[in-house]
């Protein structure tokens, strides 16, 4: 058994496809497959079922996903404290985040945080709160930044996190709304409007739910969407109403945002795992570093 052969097991186990992986790992499926097997022998058990549609772990498979990532991480992590006693550090620094992340310039922050750390390979994407905090639980990421309903979610905030911010949401109304004049709008009258919101479990839906509930109001969500600039298209269209946190709603050109009278709320915050790397533990000192300038 080899490093290689785990890191092989994790790609497969988290693509759900050898051509995939392969292509991931840059290396041919063939010899991919030839090590996954080779590995498979030495264990005397299988690994993954294959099918024609995908590939899914086995009980074997499943046992072997936690220890492998911890044996890969405890690798990665020597060898970055090594580097470090040389005054620089490498490995890899995956960083996930929301969409609507207004208040830190985080591209930004990459660029300075590559231009001191050249040799550090880092890692970007965007997802929903909810999977940004699963991934670093699961130390598949080592930076999370997400936004949750005031007061945080406790689960959540379980990890180490700093606040970013705190901030109202505001209704988003096109120019040509009925009720585009109003100096302040409640729950009440926007439960009659038609309303575009993310998915039903993502965090930023839960924003909203939230508010609603609270209120003891009930209502409907026309436009399910994944991005904001879903929202803020279906919005301009005249199509529904959306609740944005202020941030979101300053970025959006011609459409005309509301306070809401029940002042709901949002958190920006920034998670990391339980034992950062010296690369994580860099780029947190950064972050906290903006947030204090600005």
């Amino acid at each position: 058994m080899n490093l290689k052969q785990l890191t092989y097991v994790l790609a497969v186990a988290e693509e759900q496809n050898f051509t995939r992986a392969a292509e991931r790992c840059h290396i041919v499926q063939s010899a991919l497959s030839h090590q996954i097997a080779k590995l498979e022998q030495e264990l005397g058990s299988e690994l993954f079922k294959r099918t024609s549609r995908r590939v899914e772990l086995t009980a074997a498979g499943h046992a072997i996903i936690g220890p492998a990532r911890k044996l890969l991480d405890a690798s990665q992590n020597l060898i970055n404290q090594v580097t470090a006693t040389k005054d620089k550090i490498s490995g890899t620094l995956t960083i996930g985040s929301i969409s609507a992340l207004h208040m830190l310039d985080l591209a930004e922050l990459l660029a300075q945080f590559h231009a001191v750390n050249p040799e550090v390979n880092i890692r970007l994407y965007i997802a929903m709160s909810k999977n940004l905090a699963e991934d670093i639980r699961r130390n598949k990421t080592d930076i999370a930044f997400i936004g949750i309903s005031e007061p945080g979610d406790a689960t959540i905030l379980s990890l180490p996190h700093i606040q970013i911010a705190s901030e109202p949401l505001v209704a988003l109304l096109s120019p040509a709304h009925a009720l585009a004049k109003m100096q302040q709008i409640t729950l009440q009258t926007l439960s009659h409007e038609p309303m575009v919101d993310y998915y039903s479990d993502s965090a930023a839906r839960l924003q909203t739910d939230k508010a609603f509930q609270a209120a003891g109001i009930q209502r409907h969500v026309n436009f399910e969407i994944d991005h904001v600039e879903w929202l803020e298209n279906i919005v301009r269209r005249g199509l529904a109403v959306g609740i944005v946190p202020i941030s979101t709603a300053e970025r959006c050109n011609n459409l005309v945002s509301i306070p809401i009278k029940e002042e709901p709320r949002r958190g920006v915050y920034c998670l990391w795992g339980t034992e950062p790397s010296i690369a994580t533990e860099r780029f947190i000192q950064s972050v906290q570093s903006a947030i204090q300038s600005g």
